[in-house]
């Protein structure tokens, strides 16, 4: 759950070159994205095909968090992923039999994650919405890509010319309380935009029984130039504490966040957590881990 590295890492190196022409570098931009979408799913290591990134085809890609992920969806019923990209933690919830409802709104990501749901027979075993999340509805730009796309202007070093239009809405009103009752598992990865995307879902952070929420909140890390901190960090935690959440790390062995800590990093700006992932579960309940 992050920035991909070329967008971190090289961009910084070629911004004056980028900037000087940035037709030529949509032109490339177009081409790299498109690539994929071109090519054959392959089979990976967790059974189901896919295209789109080879660190994902090896299976290679983030492999505690893929099994954390997979704990927290043998505990559930329904998965609801925000931010779904390609599709892996998708296709991962379908081939283990579970409700999946997706919400991507990057054009370039939809064409492989449709194309990696059909390639496995799930066209009719999955929802998805081609919109991203907030607090309301509307058009919004989307400012960078592949991983790291996100409706912060300048996250993660995005430049100004690399942005499209997209739809927003709300969680609330696609989905309001069609879940109550149900085992839900929300994995929520949305480059900074996760406290808009919080207050426009009520009806899943109040429902009984609570969701397990993994959600990635940066402090200081990817924030745009002139912001030091996420201006949102403390009141992401705090919407989740009001609502009857404890917050945890997601590490192999999971550790209580409490509130006492979160403002103190709010208060001195210095982010002392070894991760940028947490998990929010109803108060006196832990989190499933490794």
């Amino acid at each position: 759950m992050g920035v991909h590295t070329d967008q971190m890492n090289f961009t910084p190196l070629l911004r004056p070159i980028m900037q000087r022409f940035p037709h030529a570098v949509r032109y490339y931009r177009h081409l790299r994205e498109g690539y994929y979408v071109f090519a054959e799913p392959v089979m990976t290591p967790l059974g189901f095909r896919l295209a789109g990134d080879p660190r994902m085809e090896s299976g290679t890609y983030e492999r505690l968090e893929v099994e954390i992920v997979r704990r927290c969806l043998a505990a559930s019923e329904v998965f609801i992923n925000v931010g779904a990209h390609i599709g892996y933690y998708a296709c991962l919830a379908l081939s283990l039999g579970k409700t999946v409802v997706a919400f991507e709104p990057l054009d370039v990501n939809l064409k492989l994650l449709y194309q990696n749901i059909a390639a496995n027979g799930w066209q009719d075993q999955v929802e998805i919405y081609p919109v991203a999340l907030s607090d309301r509805t509307g058009l919004v730009e989307l400012h960078g890509g592949h991983t790291g796309a996100s409706l912060i202007p300048g996250w993660a070093g995005a430049l100004p010319h690399h942005r499209r239009w997209a739809p927003t809405s709300t969680l609330d009103l696609i989905l309001g309380e069609r879940f109550s009752g149900a085992r839900c598992f929300i994995l929520a990865d949305v480059e900074g935009a996760e406290f808009s995307m919080l207050q426009g879902a009520t009806c899943l952070l109040t429902q009984t029984p609570r969701p397990i929420w993994m959600i990635e909140i940066q402090g200081e890390a990817h924030q745009p130039d002139g912001i030091g901190f996420n201006p949102h960090f403390l009141a992401t935690f705090q919407l989740f504490w009001e609502h009857g959440y404890h917050a945890w790390t997601v590490e192999s062995q999971p550790r209580r966040v409490d509130e006492a800590e979160i403002e103190h990093i709010w208060r001195t700006r210095r982010n002392t957590l070894p991760v940028h992932n947490f998990f929010f579960v109803q108060a006196g309940e832990e989190p499933p881990h490794a």
